[in-house]
């Protein structure tokens, strides 16, 4: 009878473990859904019979599995023709994992969570879940639904106090030359690697997002016309002075920006944004890798 207790309590410890691990996909075709770690290995790949499928050209049939232990849960490729990455850099070997880290398996991105209790994964399943209502999950910046509602409080509360507020709004020079020569792991990797290059040099009042593609914004309040094109020239600087490096090939990557200054015309954010792009459309016509405003 305590053997039969002792076996019932090790699956029923078994489940419990397997059931606190999961992956969110938060970059990929079903954005937002979870996947239980319900066995020893979870396999992601194209093939029917992995635990993850996931049908995109630039996923190996079996690519990669995550295995989950008493002991913890690591994470390693098989042999995948892009191979995986962990953090953004590309693992072979069986490397651990901890809460919070990103697994990349072609253009999909997993985030790992691990919670000691049930209450405590599903609290951090919809904390990721609301997270991803307002984070880009492959550049990890705002997106553009949170930089609208941003863009609106901050209009109004400069109408109210009649205070200076600009926008940048920008995009990469000939993108689709990186995708067509490099592949589109490339390019997202240089999205990627742009928006962690700009971030730290955000400051905390200011809100920097992903309008769509490979366009960015940067919503400056407390800033007139002439302070946001000094801004965005010295981001524009620091990007095309930045090394791009995928797969040991160097890529040069610049950007053309257009800067707008609130007015009375601008009645809402769109109207705002709209005048920045005429800018930006300005600044292409002009050669490219340019501010213009």
């Amino acid at each position: 009878m305590e053997t039969k207790i002792t076996r019932f309590q090790a699956l029923l410890e078994q489940d419990v473990a397997h059931e606190a691990a999961c992956l969110v996909q938060i970059y990929g075709p079903t954005i937002g859904k979870k996947f239980i770690l319900a066995g020893e290995e979870t396999t992601i790949g194209r093939g029917e019979g992995c635990e993850i499928v996931l049908e995109l050209d630039n996923v190996s049939r079996r690519h990669c599995t995550v295995i989950h232990k008493r002991e913890g849960t690591s994470l390693k490729d098989l042999g995948s023709t892009n191979g995986t990455y962990l953090n953004n850099k590309e693992v072979r070997e069986e490397t651990p994992l901890r809460t919070g880290d990103l697994i990349k398996v072609g253009s999909s991105i997993f985030k790992f969570l691990e919670g000691g209790e049930l209450g405590s994964i599903e609290a951090q399943y919809h904390e990721e879940i609301y997270r991803l209502t307002i984070i880009d999950g492959l550049t990890q910046v705002h997106n553009k639904r949170y930089l609208l509602e941003f863009l609106d409080r901050e209009m109004a509360r400069c109408n109210r106090h009649e205070r200076p507020l600009s926008v940048l709004l920008f995009d990469l020079d000939h993108f689709k030359n990186v995708n067509d020569t490099y592949g589109h792991l490339a390019g997202d990797y240089v999205l990627r690697e742009m928006a962690a290059a700009l971030k730290p040099r955000i400051r905390r009042e200011e809100c920097f997002a992903r309008y769509g593609g490979e366009e960015f914004a940067l919503v400056l309040p407390e800033s007139n016309l002439e302070t946001a094109l000094f801004v965005g020239e010295k981001l524009r600087k620091l990007v095309e002075e930045h090394e791009f490096v995928f797969e040991q090939k160097r890529m040069p990557v610049t950007f053309s920006g257009g800067v707008a200054e609130m007015k009375k015309e601008h009645d809402n954010p769109l109207a705002f944004l709209k005048t920045a792009d005429e800018q930006l459309y300005a600044a292409k016509k002009a050669g490219r890798n340019r501010v213009q405003g």
